[in-house]
């Protein structure tokens, strides 16, 4: 450290004598400029430290990174405390399917747009969406007295629902064995 601090002055000096004597001169990098630049590129090489490996800290680091896939949930004979029911160990024999999301829950969603249109919608059908439609419909004219309007969109194998009615279609889909 002594022995850079002693170069680098020395060649210090030397830049200042030189920059003062540049007057007569054409513009251009002063010599010992140049040099004083390679002394410290020079300082900086000869203390390059060694990178080691660990693998037996990996361990720390794997608790870290997030599982990539939601593990499947253990056995339960009946809902959970949090209010979540498992599915049917066989789908029922209906003419349509719905597939569970990725984190194990009925695909049943509102939505709320333009402030005020309240809609719900029914994902990840598969099969005949028409009659999964009739029966919805026939479900919720049993629960509100009155037949509601719908719309399916074989595009995306959705069912919407005019109103808020996600409670009462996630427990009717539930007791059918979804």
């Amino acid at each position: 450290m002594a022995a850079c601090f002693t170069l680098r002055s020395t060649v210090l000096r030397r830049a200042l004598r030189g920059a003062l004597s540049l007057h007569g001169r054409t513009p251009g990098p002063p010599a010992a400029t140049v040099g004083l630049r390679l002394v410290c590129n020079a300082a900086a090489e000869e203390k390059k430290s060694v990178i080691l490996e660990s693998t037996e800290e990996y361990k720390f680091v794997e608790r870290l990174i997030p599982p990539s896939r939601v593990p499947t949930p253990p056995k339960h004979t009946g809902p959970t405390p949090s209010g979540w029911t498992p599915p049917a160990d066989s789908p029922p024999p209906l003419p349509y399917m719905i597939r569970r999301s990725r984190m194990h829950n009925i695909p049943v969603y509102t939505d709320l747009t333009h402030g005020s249109r309240r809609t719900t919608l029914v994902r990840k059908v598969e099969g005949d969406i028409w009659a999964l439609e009739k029966d919805v419909k026939q479900h919720l004219k049993e629960v509100t007295g009155k037949e509601l309007p719908t719309q399916v969109n074989e595009v995306t194998m959705t069912l919407t629902v005019k109103g808020h009615f996600d409670k009462e279609l996630k427990e009717w889909l539930a007791s059918k064995g979804f």
